[in-house]
Formats: C-alpha cells, sequence, structure tokens
C-alpha cells in the first residue's frame, strides 16, 4: 500500500487550488503551476487539506497514487516557498557569472561556456565560484543545476569540477612510482 500518498497535503495561506476534471492548476504568491493527473487518481480539497484518492484494487492506480500526491506537494511548496539548488566550483581560474538571460561559465576550457537561463529560473551568483539556481518547479531546477554540473562534472583525482554544495566527492588516490 503507498503511504506517501496516504499523508494529506496542508495549503498554506495565500495557495490557490483549481481542479478541472484531470487538470489542476496552483497560484501562489512564487506564480502559477499546472498539471495533468493520471485518469485513475482523483484529488478531494476540504479544509485546507489535499488528500489523494484512487481505486485501491488498481495496482497501476496504487503506483500513480504516490507520483500525483508528490507532484501536488512540490507544487504546492514552489508557488510558496520555491525551490533552489546551490553549486560551488572548484578549480584554478574557474569562473561564473550572470550576464542578463544567460551564463557565462569560465571552466578550464579553450572557450568561455554561455548557457542560456530558461524561463521560471534565476540565477545568483553571489561570488565568482558559488552559484545559486532558484524557481519554482522542482524539476526545472533539478534539470538546470544538473546541466550545469554536466559541463565539467567533479573528477576523482583533485575534486575539481563543478559540484552541488552539499554534494561529496570521493578521492582517488594518485599513481605511485
Amino acid at each position: 500500500m503507498s503511504r506517501i500518498a496516504n499523508s494529506p497535503i496542508a495549503i498554506p495561506k495565500g495557495v490557490e487550488i483549481k481542479i478541472d476534471g484531470e487538470n489542476m492548476t496552483v497560484k501562489g504568491s512564487g506564480g502559477e503551476l499546472s498539471h495533468r493527473l493520471h485518469e485513475s487518481v482523483r484529488l478531494a480539497v476540504q479544509d485546507n487539506v489535499i488528500q489523494v484518492q484512487w481505486d485501491q484494487q488498481d495496482k497501476q492506480a496504487k503506483a500513480q497514487a504516490g507520483t500525483a500526491r508528490a507532484i501536488v506537494n512540490n507544487m504546492v511548496t514552489g508557488v510558496s516557498q520555491g525551490f533552489e539548488k546551490k553549486l560551488t566550483l572548484i578549480g584554478v581560474g574557474y569562473r561564473a557569472q550572470v550576464k542578463g538571460k544567460s551564463l557565462n561559465l569560465t571552466l578550464g576550457f579553450s572557450h568561455p561556456i554561455d548557457y542560456q537561463i530558461p524561463e521560471g529560473i534565476t540565477i545568483e551568483t553571489p561570488s565568482q565560484t558559488e552559484i545559486i539556481v532558484k524557481g519554482k518547479d522542482k524539476q526545472l531546477v533539478g534539470a538546470v543545476s544538473a546541466k550545469i554540473r554536466s559541463y565539467r562534472p567533479p573528477e576523482p583525482y583533485k575534486g575539481k569540477g563543478v559540484r552541488y554544495t552539499d554534494e561529496h566527492v570521493v578521492r582517488k588516490e594518485a599513481k605511485k612510482k
């Protein structure tokens, strides 16, 4: 039985939820998000609490219920608080700078990398070696962070590269003579 789908979602103040059949829209101070639910999953809103309902006998519906609950919870959190990921650049001469709607990265290649920032995402660079990716859509924030990290993932010998701030890179020992 799905344990995630059974837990209710509390709706914070200032968040409005509209359910129209399989389509749902969540509006809040951070913006608006919409999602199409699986046909075997329904949402019930009562007293500022969302409860996921599904056919208990159908295995497909049971599998989709937990997914739907997690997506709806992320939407409610996204429009009320937002999501952020922090990245750190480690290496001599590695720099990041935001110029308009693009992120300019100098990562030791012969050319700088210009990453176009997608709609709905804001990127800040408090210092030359820190990047903060913010947005209301958790999936998009994670995808953008992973794309930036993929330009120069941390290597295991010196640890140079782009890594998440809370990421632990397992270091290898250098070759011995």
